[in-house]
């Protein structure tokens, strides 16, 4: 049975996305009135905050600390999921690079790197009203 009768995974992964959404809109607004506007610092602090606090999430769950799978669902898929996507592609990224699978991993970092900006440039241009 669940943390609570009834409750499921997915119950789970959205109470925690509606949290981890909420916060990084809360973080990154009050970050970014409070730093200005030359870089998205908002943006910033919740991908480097995120990857931080989820390599840590991960590294307690499998070593140190044995808690429900919904709880770890809520706080690894549903908070840190939306709070930023980012640290998910970080912890994969690492995980492969503690396999020892180092050339996969720089594969990782520079597929979704090129292949995420292309995709966006592609969106923009594609929607973009002609002049």
């Amino acid at each position: 049975m669940g943390l609570f009768p009834g409750w499921s995974p997915l119950l789970a992964v959205a109470l925690g996305g509606a949290c981890g959404a909420t916060s990084r809109y809360l973080a990154t607004r009050a970050v970014n009135q409070w730093l200005g506007s030359f870089l998205p610092y908002g943006t910033l602090l919740v991908n480097v905050l995120g990857s931080f606090l989820l390599g840590a999430l991960a590294l307690t769950f499998r070593e140190r600390l044995e808690l429900r799978p919904e709880v770890q669902l809520l706080l690894t898929t549903g908070f840190m999921g939306a709070f930023t996507t980012f640290s998910t592609f970080s912890l994969e990224t690492w995980l492969l690079a503690l396999d020892g699978a180092w050339g996969r991993a720089l594969l990782n970092i520079s597929s979704n790197l090129i292949l995420s900006l292309l995709a966006c440039g592609l969106g923009i241009w594609l929607l973009r009203p002609s002049p």
